[in-house]
């Protein structure tokens, strides 16, 4: 008869090979297909409509609306999509994909819980999305939605590209990038919280269906988990607030003749209050939830897709 393994030589019953996931063509595939979906229908609009309000604080969310329909109809709530909001769905998935999955493994390995790595991963991915693609487009995005005051006067205002080119000749790569450490502070902020935040609200309704850890969740509970951490971490509006302005084309003497975070977030509680940095919130909440549906309830569809386009396993989440 063998004898037993002595207790010196059993593996602990708890320990888990942490397995570093590779990065697919077929999982950047996917995250680009439902980035294009989301910002080409309903994603747009919002941003607009929050930028919008962000840009003018006094407008109301009808004023807004109707701000933003003066500027062409329904054209108007799609400004900047093409090609500057086309360029940043493609590409911010796949670096935030990338990064973040970097971060997160190596934040685990470094013997941090579930919930501190994911904050991790969200953080860098966030940073490496504003200074890799996002800076320019957003910054891009917001000169088009705030330039109509050309129009107003009788003038033609110019088209995207022209626009594009003149910062550059004006201002070089710094004006085409105005704005992009806001952007960081935001996404840095954003995807740390949304990342632990939605871990934390799957967590939480694993508990209250009694489910196990890794028992599958229905589509409605990860839409829920995931809206509640898109809608939590808005709490930094007034980063985005402060990013809009900074990047904004419209006039005012009174504004700052060198803009920093600092200085801007100055000049905006000085001209509006604390409610002044939290315009826009509500359509950010908006965008966040249709993102969440985009990802979750066309996830299977796309998924399905992507693989028999590619003949390769996705094994991204979504």
């Amino acid at each position: 008869m063998s004898s037993l393994p002595s207790p010196k030589n059993m593996p602990p019953l708890t320990d888990k090979h942490l397995e570093k996931k590779p990065i697919k063509f077929s999982n950047l595939l996917l995250g680009a297909g439902l980035n294009m979906f989301e910002v080409t229908t309903l994603g747009q609009p919002l941003e607009v409509v929050k930028t919008t309000m962000a840009a003018h604080r006094g407008d109301s969310m009808l004023s807004a609306l109707g701000r933003v329909w003066s500027r062409g109809g329904v054209f108007g709530f799609y400004q900047g999509l093409i090609p500057w909001a086309w360029i940043e769905a493609s590409t911010k998935g796949a670096v935030l994909l990338f990064v973040a999955s970097e971060a997160e493994y190596y934040a685990r390995a470094a013997g941090a819980s579930e919930f501190g790595s994911g904050i991790m991963g969200g953080v860098t991915g966030g940073v490496a999305q504003a200074y890799a693609t996002m800076g320019f487009c957003t910054c891009m995005k917001t000169v088009e939605i705030t330039k109509h005051k050309v129009a107003a006067t009788g003038l033609k205002p110019p088209g995207t590209l022209e626009t594009f080119m003149d910062i550059w000749r004006r201002e070089g790569i710094r004006g085409i990038n105005k704005g992009v450490n806001a952007v960081a502070i935001r996404q840095m902020t954003n995807w740390g919280s949304r990342f632990g935040l939605s871990r934390l609200a799957e967590q939480g309704i694993r508990d209250v269906m009694g489910k196990d850890q890794g028992q599958k969740l229905a589509a409605w509970e990860k839409i829920l988990a995931a809206a509640l951490g898109g809608g939590l971490s808005a709490w930094n509006q007034p980063i985005e607030v402060i990013r809009v302005e900074m990047q904004s084309k419209k006039e005012d003497p009174n504004r700052p003749k060198k803009m920093t975070v600092g200085n801007t977030f100055k000049y905006i509680y000085q001209s509006n209050g604390v409610k002044g940095l939290y315009r826009g919130v509500t359509p950010r909440i908006g965008l966040g939830v249709w993102q969440t549906i985009c990802m979750v309830a066309m996830g299977d569809m796309a998924k399905s897709y992507v693989e028999n386009l590619t003949g390769d396993q996705v094994t991204a989440k979504h």
